[in-house]
């Protein structure tokens, strides 16, 4: 299979460069699923519906979310309705959705996909992501129902990100993570055969500091002192990711690519 997913989405530029690109990389890379993490995508605090349904049009079969997973309210009850957006598997018990689900892709194969949120240096407590995912991955064997399993690993740690990718070694496709919105240049095949990358990046504007307009967060670095609201940075994007490929009788990963397409970063593709 071939598969694509792109880092966190963020404001109208990401949502653009989603609009504008993913169809033809569709095509052109002969994609069979495409994950992306929406999370940052509406004025880049969380993920709307009508935004879902912008990225979605696009040619994403997913749509992964993470901690602003519901700072746009109306996601409490699209989510509901909307089968292809995952919230994290250990956001609360109490949250609607679902953090985990099996997709038929277009070549009529099984992708399950499923996200976690991280511990260290979140702003808030989340449960243990290794025991929320270990009765997912029991239950999906790689090669088995599923033939291709995607972990989405948001969190700020990258030792916690790596742990996760050698804890799920043998077991995902892929295990890539998300929330820096930087990219980093460690993708690689670990020894059982799981795609990894440290995180993503973000498609959004990387003239900022993150994705947002530079003179607000260059204001509180330098006098400590807030004075206006963040905004979404809006110049050309980079539409940032991984591409795999994998094995149709095992699922793991037999090709892991970064994904930089178009805006300021050094290009890279397939």
């Amino acid at each position: 299979m071939k598969i694509l997913f792109l880092g966190d989405v963020m404001g109208r530029a990401g949502r653009r460069a989603i609009s504008e690109n993913l169809p033809r990389l569709r095509t052109e890379w002969k994609l069979d699923f495409v994950v992306v993490n929406g999370e940052n995508a509406t004025s880049g605090m969380g993920l709307s519906g009508s935004h879902a349904k912008t990225l979605l049009d696009a040619g994403a079969d997913c749509l992964t979310l993470g901690d602003h997973a519901f700072d746009q309210k109306d996601m409490l009850s699209f989510i509901e309705q909307e089968p292809r957006v995952i919230r994290p598997l250990n956001f609360s018990k109490n949250a609607p959705g679902k953090g985990a689900r099996l997709f038929t892709a277009k070549n009529g194969r099984k992708v399950l996909v499923t996200q976690a949120l991280g511990q260290v240096f979140m702003k808030r407590p989340f449960d243990d992501p290794f025991s929320a995912l270990e009765p997912v991955l029991k239950t999906h064997p790689l090669g088995g129902m599923a033939s291709a399993v995607i972990v989405d690993m948001h969190c700020e740690a990258t030792s916690e990100k790596m742990a996760m990718g050698h804890w799920c070694d043998g077991r995902a496709s892929l295990v890539v993570g998300t929330h820096t919105h930087v990219p980093t240049s460690d993708a690689m095949i670990l020894p059982g055969g799981t795609a990894y990358l440290t995180d993503a990046g973000m498609t959004g504007d990387y003239h900022s500091v993150i994705g947002m307009e530079k003179t607000e967060p260059l204001r509180r670095f330098i006098t400590g002192m807030p004075k206006d609201r963040f905004t979404p940075a809006n110049e050309e994007a980079t539409l940032s990711g991984v591409y795999i490929e994998t094995d149709d009788r095992t699922g793991k990963a037999t090709r892991i690519v970064p994904v930089r397409q178009g805006g300021k970063l050094q290009q890279s593709a397939p």
